[in-house]
This record gives structure tokens, C-alpha cells and sequence, in this order.
């Protein structure tokens, strides 16, 4: 306890210097939110092991440490770093520790009527439609990190797109993080605002410099109008040293399609929340994949939410873990009274490459009405000794072989991408981060 009330009283002096040059400081309606936001902060802290839905996710090693924000972009950012994670074939919003870049962006010809801005510049152009949906799709949800975030969030980006309208190629947003000698704190908040009819296609990739040591707090709304469809891919390839939370938090409005695909790779400790409403006749399909060594812990919690009839969801998690690694997957579905025709299939699949590696499973079905078809599978197992055989007897040695089928396992979700260059991006950083030798880029 004694911890907690020291953290935070740290943040709540960091919020009393900084709160006049946080983004929109001179709008009242926000500066409402962020004081409501920082004093839930105060009171109750980061989520605790104590709360259920963070009973296998311990975040003290965050509490330990006091990050803060370093207002300026730098000039010594990798600039290579920057051109291997770059997408050829989307549109570009680059932020810098936190901070967004204009100069190393390539921002999207847009629709008529259609806004894609940084956050903060978006904040004074269109502060009347921020006012009315920042926050709509967080009305269900309550944790410390979604008020540390909401209290402190620097910038991030804000998409409007009204009716029928599609950005002509997809928008990757680039975080990196360079900061070295100080425990850099960055805050994102997305929002996405998706009429009627309208398309998009995003990509969130997070990079950082190798042995930096930050914490990256992320949040991302996203309200889908009817008949839309959102395509979401999210690559986390961070520093082995880092914190990373990050949440998405969507409305789908009926008929609407949401797309979300998750590829989990860096950091020290991670928690990835994915938590969707569906309304009539809605879509959506959850795809990750995580892959961590040494003592990495990553925690990816997923809720969907059928409120009325004939939705569909369809979720597919998979982890690799090594050496004395921790995974997470707590994936819940509630079918609520009324929502009466769903499908929904749930699945979640775990590879264990080392004794002392760890996979905590939780799927939940919660089902309210009594005409749905609803499933759900976990599976937690080691490589099949048979298929090393076999593989063995066509003359492939025992540590390739190994190679060889667990990179089968993993490229079922990698196959799943669509788009060219972000498939050969997220192969790269599967190959890099897989923790055994021998691997040849071929076999993806």
C-alpha cells in the first residue's frame, strides 16, 4: 500500500506541472475529464492482482519505476530504424517518444469531409466533435491505466470519415521510442470515428531501440457506424527492456465489420486489451500472435460482447514461449439475454518450448439467451515428438526440425495478412525474435 500511495503521488505532482501544456489545456469540457481521470488515479492506482481481470498480470515492476515525459522530438532518432518499419504502401503519422512528426510523415489525400490529424493539432481544429465522442467507447470500462491515460495522454491521432467514404490506402502509425538515459513515459490516445458505409485500414507499429527502458500507455476508441468496415493490425516489436500497455476499445454499430490482428513480440511486460460491443448483425475477428523468451510476460485479454441478435465473432490466439517466459490469454464472450442467433467461436493455442516456461489460459463463454452456437478450444502442449521423428527420417537434424514445426505454427496467423509488405515486416520480426538458430527466411 505504502508503494501505491507513493506512486501515486508521484504522478499526481507530474499531472500539477504538466497539466497546462497537456494537449487541448485550454479546453474546459477536457480539462473536466482529465481532472475526473487523475483523480480516480489517485485513488485507486494502477489494476492490481487483486482484481480478477488482472489476476495473472502483476504490473509492480511499472510501480517501481517513475517515468516521465520528454516534450521534444529528438534528433538523433535512428533513421534507419524509422525506413525498416516504414510500409511502402500505406500513408504515414510518425510519433517521436510520444510525440508526432510531421516532418517524417506522409499524411493521406483524404475525402471530402474526412479529418486525419494528430491528436493534439485535432484537439484545436475540431474540439466540438472530440467533445462529443472521446470517451464513447470507454463508457463500460474502468481501470488505472485507462485514467493514467486519459489524465496524461500527449497525442496520438483522431480519424473521422463520414458516410461512404474509404481513405485510398492504408494508414500506418509509427511509434518509436529512442530515449536512453531517462525512463521516457509516452501517452496515446486514438480515436476513430467510422460513419456509416465508410472503410479504413490501420496499422499500429510499435518499435524501439534496443535496451531502452520506457513505458508506452496507449489507448485506442474506435466507434464503427453501420455497414462499415475497420481493418486493424497491430505489430509490438519493442525494446526487451520496455512496458507496454496498450488497449482498443470498439462500438460496432449493426451490420459493421471489425477486423483486428495482433503480433506480439518485445517488451518486458505487456498487456494487450481488446474489448468489442457487437449490435445486430455485426462482425468481427480476432487474430493474434505472441512470441516471448527469457522472463517476457504478455498478457492479451479479449472481450467481445454480443448485445443483440445474429452477430457473428470468430477469435484465434496463438503463443510461443521459451525459456522462463509468461504468457497470458483471457479471452470472454458474453452473449447477452436477447442476442439471440449468435455465432461465435473462440479458440486459443500454446506452444511451450521450455519447461520453465508458463502459459496461464482462461476462455469464457458467459450465455444469456438460449438460441446461439457458441464453441470454445485451448490447447498447451510441447512439439510432437512423432513429426520431429519424421522430419528426422528424411534427413533433417532435431534442432531444425523443431525450427522447422514451429515456424508452421506461427505462420498460420502470419499467413492471415494480407497486405504484402506488412506480411514480409512481420515475418522479419518473427525471425528475429524467435529464440533458436537455423531459421531460414524461405520457409515463411
Amino acid at each position: 500500500m505504502n508503494q501505491d500511495l507513493k506512486i501515486t503521488d508521484f504522478y499526481q505532482s507530474e499531472y500539477e506541472k504538466q497539466r497546462g501544456n497537456l494537449a487541448g489545456s485550454e479546453l474546459g469540457w477536457l480539462k473536466v475529464q482529465r481532472e475526473q481521470a487523475i483523480k480516480n488515479f489517485s485513488e485507486n492506482g494502477f489494476p492490481s492482482p487483486r482484481e480478477e481481470e488482472w489476476r495473472y498480470t502483476n504490473v509492480r515492476p511499472i510501480e517501481r519505476k517513475q517515468f516521465t515525459s520528454v516534450a521534444d522530438i529528438t534528433s538523433t532518432v535512428d533513421e534507419a530504424l524509422l525506413r525498416g518499419h516504414r510500409l511502402e504502401s500505406a500513408d504515414s503519422l510518425v510519433f517521436i517518444d510520444g510525440q508526432f512528426s510531421a516532418e517524417r510523415s506522409d499524411l493521406p489525400q483524404l475525402p471530402e469531409g474526412a479529418v486525419v490529424k494528430n491528436m493534439a493539432d485535432a484537439l484545436a481544429s475540431h474540439s466540438e466533435l472530440l467533445e462529443a465522442k472521446l470517451g464513447r467507447a470507454l463508457h463500460d470500462e474502468s481501470h488505472g491505466f485507462l485514467d493514467f491515460n486519459s489524465a496524461f495522454f500527449s497525442d496520438g491521432l483522431f480519424i473521422y470519415l463520414p458516410k461512404n467514404s474509404a481513405l485510398s490506402k492504408p494508414l500506418q502509425l509509427l511509434f518509436v521510442s529512442t530515449k536512453q538515459d531517462v525512463a521516457q513515459l509516452s501517452t496515446i490516445r486514438n480515436l476513430l470515428v467510422i460513419e456509416e458505409g465508410a472503410s479504413v485500414e490501420l496499422i499500429e507499429t510499435w518499435v524501439g531501440e534496443a535496451g531502452h527502458c520506457y513505458l508506452n500507455a496507449a489507448v485506442t476508441e474506435v466507434l464503427a457506424g453501420e455497414n462499415s468496415s475497420i481493418k486493424m493490425t497491430k505489430l509490438q516489436a519493442e525494446s526487451n527492456k520496455s512496458y507496454h500497455f496498450g488497449g482498443t476499445y470498439v462500438k460496432q454499430a449493426k451490420h459493421s465489420i471489425f477486423n483486428h490482428q495482433s503480433f506480439s513480440f518485445g517488451g518486458a511486460l505487456v498487456r494487450n486489451d481488446l474489448h468489442t460491443g457487437l449490435r445486430t448483425a455485426a462482425d468481427v475477428t480476432l487474430d493474434g500472435l505472441f512470441l516471448v523468451g527469457g522472463r517476457q510476460h504478455v498478457d492479451n485479454h479479449t472481450r467481445i460482447s454480443h448485445t443483440q441478435p445474429h452477430a457473428t465473432s470468430r477469435e484465434q490466439y496463438k503463443g510461443i514461449l521459451s525459456d522462463k517466459a509468461r504468457g497470458v490469454f483471457q479471452g470472454r464472450v458474453i452473449v447477452q439475454e436477447g442476442a439471440q442467433k449468435t455465432n461465435s467461436e473462440m479458440n486459443n493455442h500454446n506452444l511451450l518450448l521450455s519447461d520453465n516456461a508458463e502459459i496461464d489460459a482462461k476462455p469464457q463463454l458467459e450465455i444469456y439467451a438460449d438460441d446461439v452456437k457458441c464453441a470454445h478450444g485451448v490447447t498447451v502442449g510441447q512439439l510432437d515428438d512423432e513429426s520431429i521423428f519424421f522430419l528426422q527420417s528424411r534427413g533433417i537434424d532435431s534442432e531444425r526440425a523443431k525450427n522447422m514445426l514451429t515456424f508452421a505454427f506461427a505462420n498460420e496467423q502470419v499467413e492471415k495478412i494480407e497486405l504484402a509488405d506488412l506480411k514480409l515486416l512481420v515475418q522479419e520480426q518473427l525471425l528475429k525474435q524467435f529464440p533458436q538458430e537455423g531459421i531460414e527466411k524461405e520457409w515463411l
